[in-house]
Order: C-alpha cells, then structure tokens, then sequence
C-alpha cells in the first residue's frame, strides 16, 4: 500500500474510523487522525492509554498492510476531551 493511499484516508472530511489489518493477523482501529503518522515505509500508531493520550506506539512497515476497511458508523470515535 502506498503512504500517499493511507495519508490521504485519514486526511478525509469527515474523518472516518477505520481498522487497519496486517500480516499475521493483528489489527489496529484508527479512531482520530492524529493517532496515525504515516511515514514513506512504515506507520507510527499511537496505541494503549486513555483520555484520548496513547501509551506508546508500534511501527507497522507498510508491506506488513493485508487491507484497510472503514469502521461502521455507530464505532464510538474519540471525544473531544472538555476544556
């Protein structure tokens, strides 16, 4: 899959969740853009944590990537934290 492909996915208006499948077998769901850090082979996902702050993060090369498909409507995004 191409970085551009990928980028251009999560740069969508409205941004659409999506779940993001690799080589055997795990999954990664996308609920914000800026969970995601495409770079020119691999993807930084911010993973873990809560209040919308990921843990830590897992570098995914880009041949490692079986399909990407969009998350359903009702998939619960991130909130907005309150200000």
């Amino acid at each position: 899959m191409r970085p551009e492909d990928i980028r251009e996915l999560n740069r969508r208006q409205p941004f659409q969740p999506y779940r993001i499948y690799i080589t055997g077998g795990k999954t990664y769901e996308i609920y914000h853009p800026d969970q995601l850090l495409v770079l020119r082979s691999r993807l930084v996902i911010g993973v873990g944590g809560d209040n919308n702050i990921p843990d830590g993060t897992e570098h995914i090369s880009l041949i490692h990537i079986v399909r990407i498909e969009e998350l359903s409507e009702d998939s619960k995004a991130y909130e907005t934290p309150s200000r």
